[in-house]
């Protein structure tokens, strides 16, 4: 089983978001203001600490969470959705009236 997946409505918009950025990252943030959500950017946009670690890759796109967060999640496998309105203004998809938001499922 796979530790990150994206719905197919989420795989479109990462799809679009390749064609206009080039190389994506994905970033699992613990932000204060949106609390967890998956943030999209342009790979070297975000500078990745020692210990972000890449934990799966979602249609192609590598996606990291800072080691102290994976105890929360060790269990839980992400799922990445997308819905309408902006939810986290530094994700590349919120140009787009959209916001990738998470969706766990437990591993069994």
């Amino acid at each position: 089983m796979e530790k990150v997946i994206a719905t197919d409505a989420a795989q479109n918009v990462i799809e679009q978001l390749q064609q206009q950025h080039g190389e994506l990252i994905f970033i699992h943030s613990e932000g204060c203001c949106d609390g967890t959500s998956p943030i999209c950017m342009t790979a070297g946009d975000f500078y990745l600490g020692s210990r972000d670690e890449q934990i799966g890759t979602v249609s192609g796109v590598p996606y990291y969470m800072h080691t102290s967060n994976f105890p929360y999640w060790q269990h839980l496998q992400i799922v990445i959705d997308v819905v309408d309105g902006i939810g986290n203004s530094f994700s590349l998809e919120s140009k787009m009236d959209q916001s990738f938001v998470i969706r766990a499922a437990k591993i069994e």
